[in-house]
């Protein structure tokens, strides 16, 4: 591979990467993708004497390491709102992130007259951002739901709810979760969350109380 073909394609991955970046969810990923590209562009610009692109770039990368450092600083408020499972806030809630809880819970069916039902969201900074649905049964509970919305999938919703505030679980009596999971992003997560699968599709946690 000669020099010229070697910087076209770091143009190239350049111009990926930061169309990649584009595409993601997560600030925090959308930041470092993007900072990865524009970093490629600017050593692109330098080494070919492009000093426009160069420029352009070194300052998206000064802005990317910027705001980079703001997130990554940022200390974020969580809180529980217990809420009553057949409100209409939670209905409205479902109705609005029905397509987004499809695609990753697609068993998930709401019936407000499900017996021992209990719900709350988890607040970020006082935005909603996560729901909590189970079933109460003994000491076990069995999760019908735990969604985050889109930009807030950062696993901190899920660390909060299972360690922080294990204690609001011990209130209710829950010893022990169980859920069902066939969408491979789901299952990562619950794996993340400290569920260990007991059977096909079936996964288990305890709740130290």
């Amino acid at each position: 591979m000669d020099a010229q073909t070697f910087y076209e394609l770091i143009g190239y991955v350049a111009s990926v990467l930061v169309a990649i970046s584009l595409t993601m969810r997560s600030i925090l990923r959308l930041r470092l993708i993007n900072l990865l590209g524009a970093l490629l562009f600017t050593i692109y610009g330098v080494v070919l004497g492009i000093w426009p692109v160069a420029a352009v770039n070194a300052f998206i990368v000064g802005i990317d390491l910027y705001y980079l450092w703001q997130l990554l600083r940022q200390k974020d408020a969580f809180d529980i709102l217990e809420v009553n499972p057949q409100g209409a806030y939670i209905r409205r809630f479902l109705d609005f992130y029905a397509d987004e809880i499809a695609r990753f819970q697609p068993e998930f069916r709401y019936d407000p007259k499900t017996p021992n039902m209990i719900a709350f969201f988890v607040l970020r900074n006082m935005v909603p951002a996560g729901l909590f649905i189970a079933r109460k049964d003994g000491e076990t509970a069995e999760v019908l739901l735990d969604f985050a919305i889109p930009g807030y999938r950062d696993f901190k919703i899920g660390r909060y709810l299972y360690d922080a505030r294990a204690d609001l679980l011990c209130a209710y009596g829950i010893r022990r979760l169980r859920t069902r999971a066939h969408v491979p992003e789901h299952i990562a997560y619950l794996k993340r969350m400290g569920y260990r699968q007991t059977e096909m599709g079936v996964f288990e946690r305890t709740i130290a109380c």
